[in-house]
């Protein structure tokens, strides 16, 4: 039965993650200088990398407290799509996304022109300033949208309770929304300073150079540029070690989540109705939809007027692309249901940290190993796209398995036992129970799984062969050959190409629920 296959495929399925990155890990470990030594050099590059992850998460949650606390208090016309517009930039190609922060805030963009009117000097964006605010824009949003999920989850009735008592906006604040946020923040600094710990794109557009080198691009410049595979190892053992304990000290420190119980009556707030609290959460509000517009409608306008001067390899480009996220997405689907129903039957919800190993584990970390590991018996660019497809369905695993397994759980709890009294197994309890239930979850999943797939510039930078490559190192290349115009219309199909990849899934599973 299905409990029965969850419980031999999930761990069959987490177990060959493991060992793929085990696999990789040992490569690389070979490659190693032993005894390993840190130069000046080492020392700075983690430096830096601990430092901008440091800077991205604080800035990223404290502009996101006072957003999120915002968009619980007030009701407005467009809100429910400014909520859903906050969930654009995770699956927000980042090569893409870099372009539109660069029209906006780089040293010739929007900001630095109208500086230049007034006789100031332009906005310097590279260096550690462009990476930490490349950095906020893409987490702000993820950190507004979890700490608004705890607002949320305040029953009605204490809000009701403080609104006959008539206490004001600052004793609601103490009494009720402090001891949420010291739940749900720390998880939200934890995920954020991990996620910024392995990131590779922003690094290498807006980075560089002896201060602003990340782990992930110094083991990118050691690998491509000196073939140092000595040194790519201890860089890529030194990421993993950094990015695991950062996980493993997350889990260790966060405060259980205390649940509170309601009636599910409708939210009405009768605190903080005076006009000064208006404003200040207005004016909120619109510098957040601001902040992630603006680089978006750069991306739009300038991608529009590009589009006719984008080289025939660009079309190239987005056909391999398109089949590589579809090849990552049916691994990432083969790989997450049967963990999602192997833990979803389990009572322990901590259960799901196993597949934290993914974003612990250095993309290009794993990229040089399985390079290590090809090289004497292939020519490693033959399996460049395939060695891609499958280590992003391993980074977008952890997020899958957390979108489906509520709805695993919920499932079992539901009908397990009455399935089990049927006698409803094996492929017939996935037909009729459990994919029909969590079709919607599977759907979004995929769908996210697919827009990040075709987004990403991590793997394929390393061993690509110069005439195949994806879209977003295609991009790249047209940006370093200062073809901005070009890269800008393939900026704009690479966004609408995973957007569309994202609603082509999304709108299969929520097809359920019509």
């Amino acid at each position: 039965m299905a409990q029965r296959a969850g419980a031999i495929g999930g761990p069959v399925a987490s177990g060959a993650v493991f060992v793929l990155i085990l696999a990789a890990l040992v490569a690389v470990t070979s490659k190693a200088d032993w005894p390993v030594r840190f130069d000046a050099s080492d020392w700075a590059v983690l430096r830096f990398t601990v430092w901008q992850a440091v800077l991205s998460a604080v800035l990223s949650v404290a502009f996101a407290i006072p957003v999120a606390r915002a968009l619980a208090r007030r009701r407005f016309a467009g809100r429910g799509a400014l909520v859903t517009l906050l969930g654009a930039p995770f699956i927000l190609p980042v090569i893409v996304a870099v372009l539109g922060i660069l029209t906006v805030f780089g040293r010739a963009g929007w900001i630095s022109q109208t500086l230049g009117n007034f006789g100031l000097p332009p906005i310097s964006i590279y260096g550690l300033q462009g990476v930490v605010l490349a950095h906020v824009f893409f987490n702000m949003p993820l950190a507004t949208r979890l700490i608004l999920q705890g607002w949320q989850a305040i029953p009605a009735e204490q809000y009701r309770l403080v609104g006959q008592l008539g206490l004001p906006a600052r004793t609601v604040f103490q009494t009720l929304e402090w001891p949420m946020l010291r739940q749900v923040v720390p998880g939200a600094l934890a995920l954020i300073f991990v996620i910024c710990l392995t990131s590779f794109a922003v690094a290498l557009t807006l980075g560089g150079g002896p201060r602003a080198t990340t782990i992930e691009l110094a083991i990118y410049q050691a690998f491509r540029f000196d073939f140092d595979l000595g040194r790519a190892a201890i860089l890529s053992l030194l990421q993993l070690v950094v990015a695991g304990t950062a996980a493993a000290l997350a889990l260790w420190i966060l405060p259980p989540l205390v649940l509170q119980s309601g009636l599910d009556r409708p939210l009405v707030r009768w605190d903080a109705r005076g006009l000064t609290h208006r404003l200040l959460d207005a004016g909120w509000i619109g510098a957040a939809a601001l902040f992630l517009l603006l680089p978006l409608g750069a991306v739009a306008v300038s991608g529009a007027i590009g589009l006719g001067q984008m080289p025939s390899s660009v079309w190239a480009a987005t056909w391999t692309s398109t089949w590589v996220a579809v090849l990552s997405t049916v691994l990432l689907v083969v790989m997450a249901l049967p963990v999602a129903a192997w833990l979803g039957q389990s009572a322990k919800g901590s259960a799901e940290a196993i597949t934290l190993l993914g974003l612990a584990a250095s993309p290009l970390m794993i990229g040089t190993g399985w390079f290590i590991l090809i090289y004497p018996v292939a020519n490693p660019q033959s399996f460049a796209l395939p060695v891609t497809a499958m280590v992003n369905a391993m980074m977008a695993l952890p997020f899958a398995v957390r979108i489906l397994v509520p709805g695993m759980r919920q499932s079992f709890a539901d009908y397990g036992r009455l399935s089990r009294a049927l006698g409803v197994k094996g492929f017939a309890m996935w037909r009729i129970v459990l994919l029909p239930r969590i079709r919607p979850r599977l759907g979004f999943a995929a769908g996210l799984g697919a827009a990040m797939s075709v987004g990403d510039l991590g793997v394929v930078t390393l061993f690509a062969d110069p005439e195949v490559a994806t879209l977003p190192l295609q991009m790249y290349r047209l940006m370093g050959s200062y073809r901005t115009e070009a890269a800008s219309g393939a900026a704009l199909l690479l966004l609408a190409l995973a957007l569309g990849l994202f609603w082509v899934c999304d709108n299969w599973g929520r097809h359920a629920e019509r």
